[in-house]
């Protein structure tokens, strides 16, 4: 990917009218792009921990394929998109490294929805939050961030058959660097859990 992106507004006020509050995790692989979904759709200037990779972390974090990653987030990302006046997203970015995933069940306490967010070159590691999302009965969407080295251009029914992913599961495109399409990732997660909700009141 290029170095283009959306830069969110310094800071934006909470609305007076807003009522729903969401919690939303975006998981997948090291380095798929997770902190710079969050940052790219953040109303308010994230917080993450992102720290410079060392010397101590080769053989240990899988970075094939990420010749120009220098950071890496430590513990979670935070940012906050208001979707409507009343409804609001808090996103919480998971970091990608397996000796973090320990993290992760603490982090999916409480939480609505997932995002999966998906790397072509590096496919196998979203199995692993796949698997997670299904044993805590997340919902979740999975976000195929389409890279600009990234020859293969699978199709979306091609990485839908490669994760092995039930049919109501959305499978979507996204470029986690522009803030319109990740927030159409967002959005489409909402339409998801409403769409599960008003099923689950309809089932007799």
């Amino acid at each position: 990917m290029d170095s283009t992106t959306s830069e969110p507004p310094a800071r934006t006020p909470l609305g007076d009218a807003a009522e729903t509050g969401l919690k939303i995790v975006i998981v997948g692989g090291f380095g798929v792009g997770k902190t710079t979904l969050v940052r790219s759709v953040s109303e308010i200037r994230p917080l993450n921990t992102e720290e410079v990779m060392t010397q101590a972390g080769v053989g240990v974090d899988e970075t094939a394929g990420l010749t120009t990653k220098t950071t890496t987030t430590v513990a979670f990302d935070f940012g906050r998109i208001s979707l409507t006046d009343r409804v609001v997203l808090y996103l919480f970015g998971a970091p990608g490294q397996e000796r973090f995933w320990f993290l992760w069940d603490r982090l999916f306490s409480g939480t609505l929805g997932a995002v999966v967010l998906v790397d072509t070159r590096r496919m196998s590691e979203s199995w692993y939050a796949i698997d997670r999302l299904e044993h805590h009965r997340t919902p979740f969407v999975v976000a195929v961030n389409r890279f600009d080295d990234d020859v293969s251009a699978f199709s979306l029914d091609e990485i839908r058959q490669a994760l092995s992913l039930p049919d109501h599961v959305p499978l979507i495109n996204c470029d986690a660097r522009v803030r319109s399409s990740g927030k159409n990732v967002l959005i489409a997660l909402v339409d998801h859990l409403y769409e599960l909700a008003m099923a689950r009141e309809l089932t007799p």
